[in-house]
């Protein structure tokens, strides 16, 4: 009843029609005197045909009607069981119910796709930082007196593994949280090296750095963060030498971390941005998980820089930030 409601309702304006036209109809036929059967007949006439055409558009309209809501909730499905749009108003309405769709099922991939990295950062993270847990409770059962530097070695690679997996939440609204300004150059440099101090002692290598001029606008904790990565890769993939920060003299806005480690393979250097990739070195080390320079290069885009690595195998590696895009400035 109420589906048949409707459908009259939507009618409404034809059926007032046909009202105004019977009563001019019927104001005529008084007029002219004509007789009151032959205007009976003919309005039973017309209403047993128009009750036919009404039950005709009715069961029609319930059939569509019934669709439709079937396709509610199949929207897969929805262009491929559409019924065909009998009028242009129509039409654009389909128009904008498949856009919706589109829209729809687009930002379900989205979500699909973000939960199945998520999914895979996180199941890394959690082997990853398995490994200072680990080497910590070692330490605690160990009979031997707890060795301080050893200690504070593990706690130092959980913070870094929580920071990593902070960052990574923070990245998809990253945007958001730049604050972008002109500021020295060196004291952001210096608090990077300062947070791995104890690791070049621990390690015993040998940082060449010299105060570095100029200004450059950027965010101070998006940059020190990529920074840090960068120092934290040299650190583990080099046993004994040094790692050397400054400006390229070819380029004086390139500023460059190069150390004497193990180096990286040709093979593999196009493809140590990419989200997971690990290389030769993270066959060896089994604790890499390939995001570092994934997020390193994702934070220097939003930031307008760019940054590279050029390096080979078993001689060190090179990597550079390009900051021309931020126009560093030098006295």
């Amino acid at each position: 009843m109420k589906q048949f409601g409707s459908y009259i309702w939507q009618r409404k304006r034809t059926i007032l029609y046909l009202l105004i036209c019977a009563g001019l109809a019927l104001g005529f036929c008084y007029l002219y005197e004509v007789p009151s059967e032959a205007v009976g007949y003919a309005f039973v006439l017309c209403g047993l045909i128009g009750a036919a055409f009404a039950a005709a558009g009715y069961g029609g309209y319930r059939r569509r009607l019934c669709t439709l809501t079937w396709l509610n909730g199949q929207l897969e499905e929805l262009q491929e069981y559409l019924p065909p749009a009998q009028d242009s108003l129509e039409e654009a309405y389909q128009e904008l119910a498949l856009s919706l769709q589109r829209s729809r099922l687009s930002e379900r991939a989205q979500a699909a796709a973000g939960r199945s990295d998520m999914l895979e950062y996180y199941t890394m993270w959690a082997h990853q930082i398995k490994t200072p847990i680990a080497a910590l409770d070692l330490l605690l059962q160990s009979e031997e007196e707890l060795s301080r530097p050893q200690v504070e070695e593990q706690l130092f690679r959980i913070r870094e593994y929580v920071e990593m997996v902070l960052t990574y939440l923070r990245m998809e609204h990253m945007s958001s949280d730049l604050v972008l300004r002109r500021q020295e150059l060196d004291p952001i440099v210096r608090a990077a090296v300062k947070k791995y101090a104890r690791a070049f002692i621990h390690r015993r290598l040998h940082l060449s750095y010299e105060p570095l001029p100029g200004k450059v606008v950027t965010d101070e904790k998006w940059l020190q963060f990529v920074l840090e990565q960068v120092l934290s890769n040299a650190l583990k993939y080099t046993k004994a030498g040094t790692i050397s920060i400054y400006m390229d003299a070819a380029c004086p806005c390139r500023l460059v971390i190069a150390d004497t480690g193990t180096g990286i393979r040709s093979e593999d250097l196009p493809r140590v941005f990419e989200r997971g990739f690990t290389g030769q070195n993270g066959r060896v080390d089994k604790n890499a998980t390939g995001l570092g320079l994934y997020l390193c290069k994702r934070i220097m885009t939003k930031l307008s820089h760019e940054i590279g690595i050029t390096s080979v195998e078993g001689q060190g590696t090179q990597v550079w930030l390009d900051l021309e895009t931020a126009k560093i400035e030098f006295e």
